[in-house]
């Protein structure tokens, strides 16, 4: 392989730490289990993967899709073990699908989609630091059995009864 090629997924590489890192640091600040090094992780994994099955055999054809469904299976499996059962409910699931999302971010950049991944980790951002709070706000007097509750209100996030 190139000097050029391995530059350019090592540059991949970096941009998927950066974006996992950063949705990463969202998380570690209100204080759940996978924080910063854990979705820079599977930021980084799912970029080398998918960059390597585009790379590893040039010239041969390769279909990249098949890598990529086989990184959401074992990000299926990651996030799996942060999602259970407690005596109020389900907790873990928007860590769980902070894990999955932040593996297709990295997926994105392995593909060389720069814009995309970006926009993605932006909008990723968002729905975590602005729809709780509107839950909190509107939502809270719902109480109904399904509705999930594996958020617990971060430091500067208003209690249901504030």
């Amino acid at each position: 392989m190139s000097a050029e090629v391995q530059i350019d997924i090592l540059v991949r590489v970096t941009v998927a730490l950066l974006l996992g890192a950063i949705v990463g640091i969202e998380r570690e600040y209100r204080g759940h289990p996978a924080g910063v090094r854990t979705l820079a992780m599977v930021s980084v994994g799912s970029c080398i993967f998918t960059a390597a099955g585009l790379f590893l055999f040039p010239g041969h054809m390769t279909d990249p899709t098949r890598i990529a469904a086989q990184v959401v299976t074992g990000v299926g499996f990651l996030g799996a073990g942060a999602i259970f059962r407690a005596q109020d409910g389900v907790k873990g699931l928007t860590t769980a699908a902070t894990v999955w999302v932040v593996a297709a971010i990295g997926m994105a950049t392995g593909f060389g989609l720069y814009v995309l991944a970006t926009g993605a980790a932006l909008l990723v951002l968002i729905a975590l630091a602005l729809i709780r709070p509107i839950e909190l706000r509107f939502l809270h007097h719902l109480d109904h059995p399904m509705r999930r509750r594996d958020d617990e209100p971060g430091p500067e996030e208003p209690t249901p009864h504030q």
